[in-house]
């Protein structure tokens, strides 16, 4: 067997992966971006295991170990994209930026003590 096919196929994979990531703005799309990328890898790690002639087989066990990792990386990342449209209403990525830096430079210290008071006045 040919090493070529599989690893120009693998690039292939992984470069539109790679755009997906880069340039979608949905959560979902990201998601299955990288879930390319990983069968890009294991397109790789089974054909160089072919092409070495392994006894032990390490690339194909080391890819059910990444298929067992893409699995649960979904499950979290569906269950994450899940909450945040939810409570967002959209699942722009883009939109997501304000969960983690505050566009008026104001520190955290500051509005710990009003989220306080709120929580108590409400209780």
């Amino acid at each position: 067997m040919h090493l070529a096919y599989p690893a120009v196929l693998a690039v292939l994979l992984f470069s539109t992966g790679l755009y997906g990531v880069l340039a979608r703005r949905n959560a979902i799309l990201v998601l299955m971006s990288v879930e390319l990328m990983l069968n890009a890898v294991n397109l790789n790690l089974v054909a160089f295991d072919v092409w070495l002639r392994d006894t032990l087989h390490a690339g194909q066990a080391l890819t059910l170990f990444t298929i067992a990792i893409a699995a649960a990386e979904i499950g979290i990342g569906l269950a994450i994209v899940l909450l945040v449209y939810r409570n967002r209403g959209s699942s722009d990525v883009d939109r997501l930026r304000d969960l983690a830096e505050r566009p008026d430079g104001a520190d955290d210290t500051e509005a710990t003590p009003q989220s306080d008071t709120k929580a108590e006045a409400t209780a």
